[in-house]
């Protein structure tokens, strides 16, 4: 029977309740964090908690838990469920209390949940890239918290998926942001760029990973904006998240990135991600 965190009990998955009243259920009052796992290992594990714990901070959720000690109840549901290859997805929300916009004074329990997922990596994708569409960013201002007010997103995924692609790349006018659930980068001349770190994109543990690669095989990481122009006419380009990992786009709204396969650059990116994981997991 599949075991589901529940404020540090770990319950059987048809038991998994939390209350009606739950400000992350009528707001979407909390903050949450995707956390991939290989070969029994958590990876990025102290990275993805510390951001946990600053998207606490920064909706003002007083948050008990230190990555230490979130680091053990994650491993414990881990073992419990028997995940070797898959992922852990845990959220925070400020807790029960009657509906009220403003917080609950005096504040309240928060309520933590978690639960995993087997499942290997996208290999094929990987090798051959996906297809993605761009669309507006009509998301809030705050995107570099992770929280649960994920409306925005959802639509310009299911906007993707409705034109028969798999990530969809939003843009603020003119100005690339990030991918609906990915940060976005563009190649060209052998140089990566992608959009700085700021309240409109989520600073993603895997885009550090990738910064980390570049420097040490010398590739330009060049945090700046960039156009929908630029990005259109880049020799490749690369969607990151925990859960793709390093991901060639090799169509954009239906014609091909460069050569329309995936480049040079990609595929060393590919390779230090994979030296990466090996080192790290």
């Amino acid at each position: 029977m599949t075991k589901v965190l529940i404020n540090e009990q770990l319950v059987d998955e048809q038991d998994a309740k939390v209350p009606y009243n739950d400000r992350g259920y009528v707001f979407g009052d909390g903050i949450y964090e995707y956390i991939r796992v290989y070969d029994n290992s958590v990876f990025t594990a102290k990275a993805h908690f510390e951001r946990l714990l600053r998207s606490a901070k920064e909706i003002g959720l007083e948050l008990k838990y230190n990555v230490e000690e979130l680091s053990e109840l994650i491993q414990e549901l881990l073992s419990a469920n028997g995940v070797i290859n898959g992922g852990v997805y845990i959220q925070v929300t400020r807790g029960a209390a009657p509906r009220d916009h403003a917080f609950p004074t005096p504040s309240i329990e928060t309520n933590i949940m978690a639960f995993t997922k087997s499942y290997d990596r996208p290999y094929k994708s990987l090798e051959e890239g996906i297809n993605a569409i761009t669309t507006e960013d009509i998301r809030w201002m705050r995107c570099d918290i992770k929280s649960l007010n994920l409306l925005g997103n959802v639509l310009a995924k299911e906007y993707a998926v409705k034109y028969n692609a798999q990530e969809a790349i939003q843009h603020r006018g003119d100005i690339v942001t990030e991918g609906s659930s990915s940060n976005v980068y563009a190649i060209k001349d052998g140089e990566i760029y992608t959009h700085p770190v700021n309240n409109y994109i989520l600073n993603g543990i895997t885009r550090m990973v990738i910064k980390s690669v570049a420097d040490d095989k010398g590739i330009p990481f060049n945090e700046e904006t960039f156009t929908l122009d630029f990005l259109k006419n880049s020799d490749e380009i690369i969607v990151s998240s925990t859960s793709i990992e390093v991901m060639p786009v090799v169509k954009l709204n239906g014609e091909s990135v460069g050569e329309g396969k995936v480049g040079a650059i990609t595929k060393s990116l590919q390779e230090g991600f994979n030296n990466y994981i090996d080192k790290h997991s």
